[in-house]
Formats: structure tokens, C-alpha cells, sequence
């Protein structure tokens, strides 16, 4: 491949990130998990049903995560599994729309709201398999890091397309004053409930780079013949997933930290509307400030990955967010770390600004330096049904955190103390990094066996 095609095959590839991450950034944390709340208006009971509805979409992504890998890499196709996945985060995110506040329907909305989610997972998984073709080990921290932070980018600018130009307050304008375009009934909410379309537009005209300049390495091998061996290998990858105890520690490791920043992103901006009182507006200027420091430290956490390895780079990133998973539950509208402050203070509103901005910083540092270090333990042969597994290992407890928190919130009726599960997670998953080698088993276990590991 010359240098030319190699470097088109990297953009349309950061393309992916680009196009997919406005359903975390505008679906997931900053509008419409708010809206949802808004509408609901009991901000307990919105973080209930929000965790219970997100977190049975993640046990379907666990159950189906790796059995599509293994079929992927036995078939030598992933392109044809993105175009599925795809369709179904299109048809997900469209069908937001729907959720209008005369006639809200929260399951028909919730089911909707997962089919997106599990074609982003899922689509995602294929993705991050092709990481190891596009260069040397030696740089893929860097081109790691570069996509998170073209992906934040790309989040970004759509967060601020909703906020000046869609995302109405009660006053029926944006923050900046302007009514919705398009005929759009502020009434009716059709201005915020478009963050849907918008996500679904965006999703298709981003990932034509993608399709264009991406193509999978190996020969596509018919799937109905793949299944069968991909079900097999996929058994025998997993019992003998005790035997590479750097993999199988990492994959417990990444399980809990990634379910706990899950659970920071997924309530982030639930947790601000309920505890502050802060409006959608509000939320989505706090996502500005968060996607912009996820930027920079994606990007310079990439560059740290490459020169130090992905390890320590993990670790100071689990560290800042277990200190900050402490800091959210003592701030209120009425107290800031134990020292109440007086009726219209902003004190709050800006401790919870510097938390979002080490949230957006350390998450994008964990993110990128994550799936390269999934790259370092996983076998180049099977590195779909790896980042299957990695899937798996996130989502298999992915209900974990939106459930603890749902079920913590309804016991205390309170939004600070339904938040505390984040902090034991991310400190289980830290204590496990403890045993993940920095190259993973392969130096020494995996020219030796036998198994779909080696």
C-alpha cells in the first residue's frame, strides 16, 4: 500500500469517530438524557428509568459483542457488519423524534434510543478491529489518540449546531436568542427532539469518507460457512482465556473502568439537571467545555501513549476520575464539599464546570489508550473477536452502573448518593490493571499454544 492510499485509509477511519460520536455527545449526556428529565420532571425517576433502559441495551450488546467478532474474523468481513450497524444506528437516533412531550411514550422511545445504541456498540467493535492495519505498533497510540480527538471534534461542532440553532429553552429560543429554523414548533419541543434527525443526518454524511477509503485486509470468505468454525473458536478462545492472565486481566480491568465513565458520561448531564436545576442550555455548555478538553488530552494522551506505553497513561487517567467521582457527590445547589453557600451562589455551577473539563480530559485519555492497549494484548489473527471480547467485558457489566445507580437513587431518593457506585468501580478496576502487562502474554504464552488465542 503507498503512502497516499495508507494515509486516506487512516482519515476515513478517524471519519468513523467523527460521525458516530454525536449519539454520545447529543443522545446520550448532554440533550436528550436532560430533555428526558425535563419531561419526566422528577429528576430520581428519570435517572431510574434512563439506567434501566441503557443498561438492558448493554446485556444485548454483551451477549452478541464477541459471537459477531468471531464470525467476523472467520469470515474476513467487517465492512458488510458496519453497513448493518450502521442502518440501525440511523434508524435508532431518527426515532427519537418522536418524543414529544404532549404524547411521551417512554418505552417506544427507550426501544428506540437502544437500537441506536446497539448499532453504534456494535458498529464500533468492527471499527477499532481494523486499528492494528492501519500502521506499526509503534504509532498506533498516536493514531489512537489522533481519532478520539477528531471525534470530539466532530462531537463538538454538533453540540454547537443544537445549542445555537435547535435546542430550545422554555422561553421557546436558543441561548442565543434565535427561534428553531425549519418551520420547527418550539411548543411542541420539535427544536430539541430534532437532536434525533440531526444525529442520524450526520451519522450518514460523515461515514461516505469511511466507506470510500476503508477497506477490509483480507479476502471476504462467504459467512454462512464462517459461523459454525467462529462459534467453535469463539468457545475455545474463551476457556482458554485463564491461560493469558494479562488478557484476562485486562479485559476485567477495562470491564469496570469503562462501566464506570459509562455511567459518568450517561448521567452527567442528568446529574446537573436534577442536583443544579441547570436547563439543556446549560448542560450542553458544560459538554462544550468537557468535549474540548477531551480533545486536547485525547490528542496529547495519544502522543504519551506512544512514547510511554498505554499502562501508566491508563492509570493516571483511572486516578483523576476516581477523584473526581468523589468530588460529584459533594457538590449541591446548597453545598460545595461540606460548606453550604448562599442562595444564588455559582460556586456550584463552577466546581461541577472544572469537574466536567477533567471528565472530558481524563475520558478521552482513557478511551484512546484503551483500545490500543486491547491492540498490544490481543492476538493480529483474531482481532475482532479480541475487540468482541472487549466489548463484552464492557457491556457484560455495562448494566452494572446504570442499574447501581438507578437502584441506589430509588433506595436514597437522592441524585448524590445514587451516584457513589461510580467510585468503587473505577477504584476494581484500577487494582486489577495491577497484573496487565504492558505487551500482553504473547512474547512468552502464545507462540506455544494452540488455542484461537495463539
Amino acid at each position: 500500500m503507498d503512502e497516499k492510499t495508507a494515509r486516506k485509509r487512516i482519515w476515513g477511519w478517524y471519519f468513523f469517530d467523527w460521525a458516530s460520536q454525536p449519539y454520545n455527545t447529543l443522545l446520550l449526556t448532554f440533550i436528550f438524557g436532560p430533555y428526558v428529565k425535563e419531561i419526566l420532571e422528577d429528576g430520581a425517576a428519570a435517572q431510574t428509568a434512563w439506567g434501566i433502559g441503557v443498561g438492558l441495551a448493554g446485556l444485548v450488546i454483551a451477549i452478541l459483542a464477541p459471537i459477531l467478532g468471531a464470525i467476523a474474523d472467520s469470515s474476513g468481513s467487517r465492512m458488510r457488519w458496519i453497513w448493518l450497524f450502521s442502518l440501525l444506528y440511523v434508524i435508532g437516533s431518527a426515532g427519537i423524534w418522536i418524543a414529544a412531550p404532549d404524547d411521551f411514550n417512554l418505552v417506544l422511545v427507550l426501544v428506540f434510543f437502544a437500537i441506536g445504541l446497539i448499532g453504534m456498540e456494535f458498529a464500533t467493535i468492527f471499527t477499532n478491529s481494523m486499528l492494528p492495519d492501519l500502521g506499526p505498533p509503534e504509532v498506533l497510540g498516536r493514531i489512537s489518540g489522533n481519532g478520539w480527538a477528531f471525534g470530539y471534534v466532530g462531537g463538538l461542532i454538533a453540540l454547537v449546531i443544537m445549542l445555537v440553532f435547535f435546542a430550545e429553552s422554555a422561553a421557546g429560543t436558543t441561548f442565543v436568542g434565535l427561534t428553531p429554523p425549519f418551520g420547527l414548533d418550539p411548543e411542541a419541543r420539535e427544536g430539541t427532539r430534532f437532536v434525533g434527525p440531526l444525529t442520524a443526518i450526520w451519522f450518514v454524511v460523515f461515514m461516505i469518507p469511511f466507506f470510500l477509503f476503508v477497506r477490509d485486509p483480507r479476502p471476504v470468505k462467504p459467512v454462512a460457512g464462517a459461523v459454525k468454525n467462529a462459534l467453535r473458536e469463539l468457545g475455545g478462545t474463551i476457556r482458554t482465556l485463564p491461560q493469558h492472565p494479562s488478557l484476562f486481566a485486562y479485559l476485567g480491568s477495562s470491564m469496570f473502568y469503562r462501566d464506570a465513565l459509562n455511567g459518568m458520561y450517561t448521567f452527567g448531564g442528568l446529574y446537573a439537571a436534577g442536583v443544579l436545576g441547570w436547563s439543556a442550555v446549560d448542560v450542553g455548555i458544560f459538554g462544550i467545555l468537557a468535549i474540548i478538553t477531551g480533545a486536547i488530552f485525547a490528542w496529547l494522551g495519544g502522543r504519551a501513549d506512544s512514547a510511554f506505553g498505554p499502562k501508566p497513561v491508563l492509570t493516571v487517567a483511572i486516578l483523576v476520575l476516581t477523584a473526581v467521582a468523589i468530588c460529584i457527590v459533594f457538590i449541591s445547589r446548597d453545598s460545595v464539599f461540606g460548606v453550604a453557600v448562599t442562595e444564588g451562589s455559582r460556586l456550584p455551577d463552577i466546581a461541577f464546570y472544572v469537574l466536567g473539563a477533567l471528565i472530558g480530559a481524563a475520558g478521552g485519555v482513557l478511551q484512546s489508550a484503551s483500545r490500543t492497549m486491547m491492540v498490544r494484548q490481543a492476538n493480529p489473527e483474531r482481532m475482532t473477536e479480541a475487540f468482541g471480547l472487549y466489548a463484552l467485558a464492557g457491556k457484560s457489566t455495562s448494566w452494572l452502573a446504570p442499574l447501581l445507580i438507578g437502584f441506589v437513587t430509588l433506595a436514597s431518593e437522592s441524585q448524590q448518593i445514587g451516584v457513589s457506585p461510580l467510585i468503587f468501580l473505577f477504584l476494581i478496576g484500577l487494582l486489577l490493571l495491577r497484573w496487565v502487562k504492558p505487551d500482553g502474554d504473547r512474547a512468552e504464552a502464545w507462540s506455544k499454544d494452540t488455542s484461537p488465542l495463539s
